[in-house]
């Protein structure tokens, strides 16, 4: 049983959805691993990591759109502004989502689903440089 590990950064544009398989894929590859467990850890909270559909784009837009629409920024009550009027929606949008995913792999594939994909979902307006942990517990030769 090995662990192995590395730290991935994401440079964003402003919000969005930015996938992210393909980076992870590669260090599995790299790692040459066989059977186990991917955790993935996002190091901000303004920022969150999700699996969703990869393959029509329209779903991803409905999903910033849904949470525009359910945090909208601007709202006379927030009180975090320090940062621009994104600063609070930015938080409380990362606490309704995750900034962790744990995600089996087997011969060194991770075992999404036919259409899922690996999301950092960007929050800020402005763009950022996001760090993914990325870890995997290589159980093969456990018997």
């Amino acid at each position: 049983m090995n662990w192995h590990k590395t730290t991935l950064e994401v440079r964003t544009s402003g919000k969005g959805l930015y996938e992210v398989t393909s980076l992870i894929s590669e260090a599995l590859r790299g790692w040459e691993v066989d059977e186990g467990i991917c955790y993935l850890f996002l190091q901000h909270t303004s920022a969150s990591l999700l699996i969703t559909e990869s393959w029509d784009p329209s779903a991803r837009a409905d999903l910033a759109t849904y949470m525009e629409r359910i945090v909208p920024e601007g709202e006379r009550w927030y009180t975090h502004t320090l940062e621009g009027a994104d600063d609070a929606t930015s938080h409380i949008r990362a606490m309704l989502t995750d900034v962790s995913l744990t995600i089996p792999f087997e011969q060194g594939n991770l075992l999404l689903g036919q259409w899922q994909g690996i999301y950092l979902f960007e929050h800020r307006s402005r763009p950022h440089r996001r760090r993914v942990l990325v870890r995997a517990l290589d159980i093969s030769g456990l018997s």
